[in-house]
């Protein structure tokens, strides 16, 4: 059972993450910085709020309780990470769901896998890096080199993904309309790999947060309380997002008030000639979707483990369902079979070094 709930939570936040950005493509009359802080408010801050406040008992005073610096560091990685959700959205913006997802994906795949083995072998970075293994241990076990087998077939995806864009930017060169008005590919390219490489920093940020969650955890055991199972509480990684998404909305509050200043965008907040009440309500429901990817798969790393099974359900069901709403949108409508074909092929190379890579991180390899 709990690992039927487990997969149920994981495909659930899988799911948000591929589907948030879609209400977004309903606001209208409202420029990109206007709806993208609006409904950032509910991503970084109110969901947040109001879901730690709800499932994380006396989690003020675990704040205060906890070291500063484990406080200071956590929220820096969120500082960081919300550079990465800042970009991450213009990537979608320049590039459409099904390659910004899949190009975006591949890369924070790429970093996640690769970035602390990396930062182990240089200096003395192991000593005050989370505990596990460098570059160089990868390849003297069988798991180790399984991970990097997985490493070149997504890299092979991507390379596909990016393929499949120059295709498309060709074909579509003199015909770009309705959802491909606004593809550009090397600017599109460029964010997305810059938001790749940093959106991996919120994995870094739950690591350094983890003393929270314990805290949580153990006020919940100790009191009995429902949703404990195993020694584990469903909610406890809320307060932790709490801490990070603190510092995604400092990074994106400034970019954003910044360009609404030098645009002078503000009055679109109020404009009565756009549709207000329908614009906020979109833009509620992207952020408060957005913020939902984490709370699942939160919930669901409490059922099925922080391992290779939570990993692949949570990146296959991002994939699955990015790539489908970008067929909905018909973002790749009229291109050539030869470029549909190295779109597929990319993003199932991407699907299935997911796969090779948590299968690498299963009991029968370690």
């Amino acid at each position: 059972m709990q690992a039927i709930l487990g997969i149920l939570f994981h495909s659930l936040g899988g799911a948000s993450s591929g589907s948030w950005y879609m209400p977004y493509n309903l606001v209208r009359k409202w420029r990109w910085e206007i709806y993208w802080i609006t409904g950032g408010l509910f991503s970084w801050l109110i969901m947040p709020y109001v879901a730690t406040a709800i499932t994380s008992p006396g989690w003020q005073d675990i704040i205060l309780a906890t070291n500063s610096s484990t406080i200071r560091l956590t929220y820096f990685l969120g500082v960081l990470w919300g550079i990465g959700g800042l970009t991450y959205g213009l990537g979608i913006r320049y590039l459409g769901m099904s390659l910004g997802n899949s190009v975006l994906l591949g890369i924070t795949s790429l970093v996640g896998s690769l970035g602390l083995p990396i930062l182990r072998n240089i200096g003395n970075l192991g000593e005050i890096l989370p505990a596990g293994d460098s570059f160089t241990d990868l390849f003297a076990t069988t798991s180790g080199r399984i991970i990097l087998f997985g490493i070149v077939v997504l890299m092979v995806g991507i390379v596909l993904s990016g393929k499949a864009g120059l295709m498309k930017d060709r074909e579509l060169a003199n015909v770009k309309e309705g959802v491909n008005s606004e593809f550009k590919l090397t600017t599109g390219l460029i964010i997305a790999v810059i938001s790749g490489v940093l959106s991996a920093f919120f994995s870094f940020g739950i690591d350094a947060g983890k003393e929270m969650g314990e805290s949580v955890r153990a006020i919940a055991v100790s009191n009995n309380f429902a949703f404990v199972s195993d020694g584990k509480y469903l909610f406890e990684n809320n307060i932790i997002f709490l801490v990070i998404l603190w510092g995604g909305l400092t990074t994106n509050l400034i970019w954003s008030v910044a360009l609404i200043l030098k645009n002078k965008t503000g009055g679109d907040f109020i404009d009565t000639k756009t549709p207000l009440l329908k614009n906020y309500l979109f833009c509620a429901l992207a952020g408060t979707t957005w913020f939902l990817q984490f709370f699942f798969y939160g919930m669901g790393e409490t059922k099925i483990g922080s391992g290779a099974s939570s990993w692949i359900l949570h990146m296959s069901t991002i994939i699955l369902t990015a790539n489908f709403w970008g067929f909905w949108r018909k973002e790749w409508a009229g291109v050539s079979k030869k470029t549909l074909a190295t779109i597929y092929w990319g993003i199932g190379l991407i699907l299935l070094s997911v796969i090779i890579m948590g299968i690498s991180k299963s009991e029968y390899f370690n």
